[in-house]
């Protein structure tokens, strides 16, 4: 979008006697290298090449060609040692993309061209190895993988009369003229040496080969379940027809619906409608390894030719995934935010679900959002960009009202279910059940009760893991925190440890205190584990299962989600992996235990992330033949945030809080800049925040009042593996007066801070 990140269109040389590069190196500036006459025919924009760097021996990305050394003397231009791909590895089109990414976020060129990087090939650097350019223990930087490949079969049109074949042969023959071609793999399945047999096929006429890198991923190893395509209501129509209208010209639209309203068969049929046109197409979720189900169905609708990119994927895998789809194999990919970068041929439509979710934003290294990356790629390839969601973000609501995005709604759900009722319970109140659980209040015991008598399946959601979040001496009062970072320990009773859940150190559940020796623990406060445990012994006859970080690591997420789908399980515990996109039809119940814990958080948005979340768990219930309900026990009912969520009334949230946030001078009514300073020790830390501090407030733009700069400040965690947190926020309306400040401190922090480390993070969006 224009108005998000400005016009910077990109142009090139034609000639390649010399290349400018990226190098795969955390440094703001870009190198020239001489082209050998051997490689200029492979040297193009976007190649992947080997470079010496100093000492060292660095890939890099070819960004530019040029005639001439520019203010480089040609004595002292070193020679490319290798184009590393068979092909470049960022069309025009991404790689043009990742270099405006690179400059909006204030990020290296190289750091953004190595995150969007497949793995090298292996073969490559044993051939870097034989020319000599690599010695034994020299490596270029990122990942390596062997390649595994196999061999597509399809049946000519070549008739069997008069061809004598074995027993093997017609049986791979008979499963060929089923219609559908077949891999060395799946003839493997059924009859001995297939590679032997297809070889003999071959040379008969009867068969022709193409090899193929193999598939890995472990998302298509399940039998799909073809699923009868629902009629889309009129609602879903007029979005279908809205979106697909402008197939092939750049255009965005926000798509808000309430949860269970149908927006994934939107998305279908919108991509459908692309692949017929022979566009490419990319789908975005928050966290693929919670959305299987969502795979599945994309699987059901256009088969095997879909590469899933995430973070379960081994090296190879990713990387035989990433090929697919920049050899034009494949044209349709899913994953979540790094999959922005894929390389899709020809891309038409880019969907962002759930795009309010806090997850596309990257908190490390290079910190891009990728729902506002999403935008601007579409933009620049000339694609549509869809944002969906039932809670959408105030940056993508704004957008809309003024024009910048097409808004359509999805005002009811797709089946015949209304939305589930709500109840509230005030914890100051209200007091525990008979069970006398401090959380499990009177009106929640009798409401899972009914439930389970009605056959049905219920979600609690608590969003803190372990049995308590903290342990305190009765004798010295103190909480037992990590000793590298000011958090309390949290009690996992089942492992027998007290663990960190910011740098994982963990100790074992001692008898005595850490600070004072006193044998007199006690457990604070409640979470998912010690919940589990409390409605085991109240529902002895029932299933009570835990979904959170430690059961996906033992169990994994998909497994505790399809028992819950064959109704193995009766209550499921979870913390926010149960809220995300699950389609469970027998779960009627949803209890959110403390549904203003996150109204806690040191943050401007913390009103808008609770209204999200308490919309999204509420959503879970309702989606099968019986209607819903949702109890959400707080300390705090008439809060805005709780009010509103109770009546599912984000119109009446998204007014009241835009006022709010436009009194106090925060997005979407202004724009922001984090600095972000760590150091072993709080004096040093602190001084490095207070000289960024002062150079900000020093810039004409903020002595203009054009940009505010607040802190710094200790972080609200001030200590994180044993290191002392400051951080320092700017504000501005004016976008590019927020850009220079920005750009003078990133060229301080490079310049050199001592032994403390900064970071700069444009539109960032955790407070902590």
């Amino acid at each position: 979008m224009t108005d998000l990140f400005g016009e910077t269109p990109v142009t090139e040389a034609t000639s390649n006697h010399f290349v400018e590069v990226a190098a795969f190196v955390p440094l703001r500036r870009t190198f020239t290298y001489r082209v050998p006459a051997s490689l200029r025919e492979a040297a193009v924009l976007g190649a992947r090449v080997a470079v010496p760097f100093g000492g060292r021996k660095l890939a890099a990305i070819v960004i530019a060609l040029r005639d001439d050394a520019g203010d480089v003397p040609e004595n002292k231009v070193r020679n490319i040692a290798a184009v590393l791909d068979p092909e470049p590895v960022f069309p025009q089109e991404l790689l043009s993309f990742l270099r405006e990414s690179a400059e909006y976020y204030l990020a290296p060129l190289g750091e953004v061209l190595r995150a969007a990087s497949p793995a090298l090939r292996r073969e490559s650097l044993q051939a870097l190895r034989k020319t000599g350019f690599l010695k034994d223990s020299d490596k270029l930087t990122g990942a390596s993988v062997a390649t595994k490949k196999t061999l597509r079969i399809e049946r000519t049109g070549t008739s069997l009369d008069g061809i004598r074949l074995g027993s093997s042969q017609r049986q791979a023959i008979a499963l060929l003229e089923q219609g559908k071609p077949l891999t060395l793999e799946d003839l493997a399945l059924v009859i001995q040496s297939p590679r032997a047999v297809v070889r003999a096929l071959e040379q008969k006429g009867l068969v022709t080969t193409q090899t193929l890198e193999l598939q890995l991923d472990p998302f298509f190893a399940s039998e799909v379940v073809v699923e009868v395509t629902p009629t889309p209501n009129p609602a879903q129509i007029h979005a279908i027809d809205a979106i697909t209208a402008r197939l092939g010209q750049a255009g965005g639209f926000l798509l808000q619906g309430v949860t269970g309203s149908g927006k994934t068969e939107v998305y279908l049929r919108v991509i459908n409608e692309a692949r017929s046109r022979q566009l490419g197409a990319l789908m975005l979720v928050p966290e693929i390894a919670l959305t299987p189900q969502l795979v599945s169905r994309f699987r059901a609708r256009f088969g095997d030719a879909i590469s899933v990119l995430h973070s379960g994927l081994s090296e190879r895998e990713r990387s035989t995934a990433w090929q697919s789809l920049r050899q034009g194999r494949v044209t349709l990919a899913i994953g979540a935010r790094s999959a922005l970068f894929a390389p899709v041929p020809n891309l038409g439509v880019i969907v962002v679900d759930e795009e309010h979710d806090s997850s596309f934003k990257q908190e490390e290294g290079f910190r891009y959002q990728a729902r506002d990356m999403a935008l601007l790629r579409a933009h620049r390839a000339g694609a549509i960009c869809v944002l969906g969601s039932a809670t959408p973000s105030f940056e993508s609501r704004q957008l809309a009202d003024r024009g910048k995005l097409t808004l359509l709604r999805l005002p009811e759900r797709a089946t015949a279910q209304s939305l589930p009722s709500v109840e509230l319970v005030d914890l100051a109140r209200e007091k525990s059940g008979p069970s006398h659980h401090p959380l499990l209040t009177g009106s929640l015991e009798r409401r899972l009760r009914e439930c389970l008598d009605q056959k049905g399946q219920a979600i609690l959601f608590l969003n803190r893991r372990g049995f308590s979040p903290s342990m305190r001496c009765g004798a010295c009062d103190e909480v037992q925190e990590c000793p590298s970072c000011s958090v309390a320990l949290t009690e996992h009773r089942r492992e027998g440890r007290m663990r960190c859940h910011y740098c994982d150190f963990s100790t074992s559940l001692r008898a005595s205190c850490l600070s004072c020796g006193a044998e007199a623990l006690e457990a604070i406060g409640v979470g998912t584990e010690r919940l589990q445990d409390a409605l085991a012994s109240v529902f002895p006859n029932h299933v009570v299962a835990r979904l959170d970080r430690d059961t996906a690591a033992k169990e994994g997420v998909e497994e505790v989600l399809a028992r819950l789908r064959r109704k193995e399980i009766d209550i499921l515990v979870g913390t926010q992996m149960v809220t995300k996109g699950h389609d469970i039809p027998g779960v009627t119940l949803v209890g959110v235990i403390l549904a203003d814990q996150s109204l806690a958080f040191p943050d401007f948005r913390a009103s808008e992330r609770t209204f999200q979340l308490l919309s999204q768990v509420a959503g879970r219930a309702g989606r099968g033949e019986h209607a819903g309900r949702v109890l959400l026990q707080t300390y705090q009912p008439r809060h805005e945030a709780i009010v509103h969520a109770m009546q599912h009334d984000y119109e009446g949230f998204y007014a009241r809080e835009l006022t709010v946030r436009n009194d106090l001078g925060y997005p979407p009514y202004s724009r922001l800049v984090a600095v972000r300073c760590d150091a072993a020790g709080e004096d040093e830390a602190r001084s490095v925040a207070t000289m960024l501090g002062d150079l900000a407030r020093a810039h004409p733009a903020a002595l203009s009042d054009r940009v505010t700069v607040l802190g710094p400040a200790p972080a609200p965690i001030a200590r994180i593996r044993a290191r002392y947190r400051f951080r320092l926020l700017m504000r501005s309306a004016d976008r590019a007066a927020l850009r220079a400040v920005a750009e003078s401190l990133v060229q301080r922090i490079e310049a050199g801070i001592g032994a403390a480390r900064a970071s700069v993070d444009v539109d960032p969006y955790s407070m902590l």
